[in-house]
């Protein structure tokens, strides 16, 4: 999520590795065992869910999960389900980390009490309130005070079984009083306008006026004020509980006013990126950047950046992000790639480990070579999971009514399908990752003359160990599926995968490759030239150093489907009842919806006659995670069914139709309602846009990078590894002035020529202390302009409270 604070722009995402689940209680009947699986959710709306573990109560997942945060969110939850063929899932608990706690997990494996899932633990959103006390005196002349309670608005109400027609109940909460008002129903929102007010008699005590009182004293520092949410339900059981908020008057001292309060309960890692204009980062972009041109390259700031954190994956994503954004991402690792070459002594080991090279490697093939890997693998991947035909050649596992032979043909068959669409993709492979397998290639040459092979094992090393068997053995986390394999098929493609992956290993003995004799039996099938004259084909075009045009791809290749909710287009275009659940289909020829996934196409659109894709403001039909796809005639309003699904939808339709000539620079950001635009109220139906267009990059190497944010990302590194770099230039100086044995808390670096690393190492301090006091003066100012009880700080958000304490001892602290 991004927001604008004067100049400064605050991004969120959150990167999560679900490991497994332990003694889960035991389902109630003679099986015990139980099928399940867990969501993650930003506070109520699941956002991603892991594969089904059958016949479990100890379910290992093992599985990562990676989003930017497109909205604000109180608690990131996760949920373990058992799911039931023949009923709703049920939940077997919850575990809820507030957003405020994430940094404590930062980095680290924790394990949660699972707690149970109930009604009132559910809650979330915010009610805006504003509180007038006034002064009556009475014909006694004594003073009475009365509390005047407008209740504005809610925002974010959780949707309870599908819907959401809430109602605010006031209370003045006192030792000898308990008054209750109602505010009007409003249906079909869980963003309600209530704009009511309510008024309280308070009467001060003694202490506060002269006069005498006659009537009984009532101290207003006792009273509170509570609101509650419900739910109006025709159900028998009575109205649910939405949450709500208690206010004790004395908190509010002399501040009097409109108020916004989070709603709470009657009973990972996070980053938050900073990102200030792009003059700030420029000291420290260009050291980055100058990398390549460094020699050696072990002392340029992108190395020292790989040599000081913790794991290489850290300081790959963000340097390769700003080097493709910045056009120089094939220099710099042709050139660090060299190096780890050189100083390789065994040719079998190349590229074998987690080094910088390898991590940046494979995070370029992940970017640039995601629509390469659809266009190349999917359609054989779907036809297998769709065909469900046994391929379990361990003579173990084989199921009674399985026949071995059957299953091994039916195997090899895939194998050989799946061989042959990869070997025969050499010209579709991203220019990028072509330029960057010649520098591989071309390095491993000249340092193994001797070695006839190495020139294609530097590059199978990646395209099959690292790109394609990946991909074949997790269909889902590569974008080729939208969910998780059943088990019986997640085993074919594992044999398949272990296949795949020696085929293009050109290893001196392939069937020593494999621990199991089955695998290695197998594997006899393949053991012909022509595989291996196949593979080096492919690496010869794939390693070759030229511009390749994209081909026209005449089969359509799907990329993405699934149910959403659709506006009719035709001519009934009012009133609710024009939203229908549909299947939507996207492939790189059209984009179309069906009414159900098996039947036909209700409504085809052109790729070519998408002129733009953009989110809907929520206020034109009042519902959340809505986009529109716009066409020449008219635009077509969809509701996806959560904020990051919404977000893939849009990126990808994007993509796809980022080349389009007629591509539109504006448009409406609000819907076409009673005769006029929402959003500039303009009534030709065909009037330009009001808003610039956000667009993107060709669908080639699609990309949405933020350079000044990747250049943010990389100084919280520098910042949160300062000690190591001081040990850095500790090394260096031990280095050059010491010639005995290197000491051992030094031997971790790599520092080839220790002058010139210390050099960097005082320009990259230098411009993470300049950074970290452009911080420090943010958060001192943005502590010293809150206003507590804003719609950005409500009363109640203890992430809020939390947030304040720690900007104000960071404040002390500096100064």
């Amino acid at each position: 999520m991004a927001v604008e604070e004067e100049g400064l722009r605050v991004f969120q995402s959150v990167k999560i590795k679900i490991g497994e689940a332990k003694n889960i209680p035991p389902y109630p009947g003679p099986n015990r065992m139980r099928d399940c699986y867990c969501t993650v959710n930003l506070d109520q709306e699941e956002v991603f869910r892991t594969k089904i573990i059958e016949k479990s109560l100890c379910p290992f997942y093992g599985e990562d999960f990676y989003c930017e945060i497109p909205r604000s969110f109180r608690h990131l939850s996760f949920y373990i389900f058992d799911r039931d063929v023949f009923r709703r899932d049920s939940s077997i608990g919850k575990v809820a980390v507030k957003k405020e706690d994430l940094q404590k997990y930062h980095g680290k494996d924790t394990w949660f009490q699972l707690q149970p899932v109930s009604a009132d633990s559910e809650v979330q959103g915010k009610v805006h309130l504003e509180l007038r006390l006034s002064e009556v005196i009475t014909d006694s002349g004594a003073i009475n005070h009365k509390l005047a309670t407008r209740v504005l608005e809610c925002q974010g109400l959780p949707i309870v079984n599908g819907q959401c027609d809430p109602y605010a109940a006031v209370s003045l909460l006192g030792p000898s009083r308990s008054e209750a008002k109602k505010t009007k129903v409003k249906r079909k929102t869980n963003n309600p306008q209530f704009d009511e007010v309510f008024y309280f008699e308070v009467t001060r005590p003694l202490s506060y006026t002269k006069r005498q009182f006659d009537v009984e004293e009532e101290d207003v520092d006792k009273l509170a004020l509570r609101v509650d949410l419900w739910n109006a339900s025709n159900l028998k059981f009575g109205d649910e509980f939405l949450g709500g908020v208690r206010v004790p008057l004395r908190a509010l001292g002399s501040g009097w006013g409109p108020r916004r309060m989070v709603l709470s309960s009657a009973q990972g890692e996070r980053r938050e990126d900073h990102v200030f204009p792009s003059e700030h980062y420029s000291p420290l972009r260009d050291l980055l950047l100058h990398s390549a041109n460094v020699q050696p390259v072990s002392s340029s700031t992108a190395h020292t950046l790989g040599e000081v954190c913790r794991e290489k994956q850290e300081a790959a994503i963000p340097l390769v992000r700003l080097f493709l954004h910045y056009g120089k991402i094939v220099p710099f690792i042709s050139a660090i790639a060299h190096a780890e070459v050189n100083r390789t002594q065994d040719p079998n080991t190349i590229f074998r480990g987690n080094s910088l090279t390898s991590k940046c490697i494979d995070e370029t093939m992940k970017l640039a070579g995601m629509h390469y890997l659809q266009v190349t693998l999917r359609p054989i991947i779907d036809e297998i999971c769709a065909e469900h035909k046994p391929c379990e050649i361990d003579p173990v596992k084989l199921k009674e009514s399985e026949n071995l032979d059957t299953n091994r043909e039916n195997l090899r068959h895939y194998v050989d399908r799946i061989f042959n669409v990869i070997t025969t993709s050499g010209v579709r492979c991203p220019t990028v990752m072509c330029d960057i397998f010649f520098s591989l290639r071309e390095s491993a040459a000249t340092r193994f003359q001797v070695d006839q092979d190495v020139r294609y094992t530097a590059v199978s090393s990646f395209i099959f160990l690292r790109f394609f068997a990946p991909a074949i053995l997790s269909p889902n986390l590569f974008h080729l599926r939208p969910h998780h394999p059943d088990p019986a098929t997640s085993r074919t493609l594992t044999l398949i995968s272990k296949t795949i992956q020696t085929l293009g290993s050109l290893a001196k003995s392939k069937s020593a490759n494999f621990k199991e004799s089955y695998m290695a039996a197998f594997y006899e099938y393949f053991n012909e030239q022509k595989y291996a004259d196949a593979v080096k084909n492919f690496l010869d075009l794939i390693s070759t150093s030229g511009k390749w045009d994209q081909k026209s791809i005449e089969t359509p290749i799907m990329l993405k489907e699934g149910f959403m909710i659709k506006r009719a287009q035709g001519r009934n275009r009012f009133g609710m009842k024009n939203f229908k659940k549909r299947w939507f289909r996207l492939t790189n020829h059209e984009f179309t919806y069906h009414k159900t996934k098996d039947e036909g196409a209700l409504c085809s659109i052109p790729i070519e006659n998408i002129l733009a894709v953009e989110r809907l403001e929520e206020e034109s039909f009042k519902m959340k995670n809505m986009f529109q796809v716009i066409q020449p005639e008219r635009a077509l309003y969809i509701q996806a069914n959560n904020c990051v699904e919404a977000r893939d939808w849009i990126d990808i339709l994007t993509k796809v139709s980022q080349c389009n000539r007629k591509r539109l620079s504006t448009y409406h950001p609000s819907a076409y309602l009673n005769g006029h635009w929402l959003c500039c109220k303009l009534s030709a139906d065909t009037a330009p846009g009001c808003t610039p267009c956000t667009g993107g990059l060709p669908a080639n190497i699609q990309l949405d990078v933020d350079g000044d944010r990747e250049t943010e990302r990389i100084y919280s590194l520098f910042s949160t590894y300062m000690t190591k770099l001081i040990k850095m230039q500790e090394a260096c100086g031990s280095k050059s002035v010491y010639d005995g044995p290197e000491l051992e808390e030094y031997s971790t670096f790599v520092i080839d020529d220790p002058q010139e690393t210390y050099k960097t190492l005082k320009l990259i301090v230098s411009a993470v202390q300049t950074l970290e006091q452009q911080h420090t003066k943010y958060k001192r100012d943005k502590f010293k302009k809150t206003k507590i009880g804003s719609q950005e700080h409500p009363i109640g958000d203890k992430s809020f409270q939390c947030y304040i304490r720690q900007q104000s001892e960071s404040s002390t602290y500096s100064i």
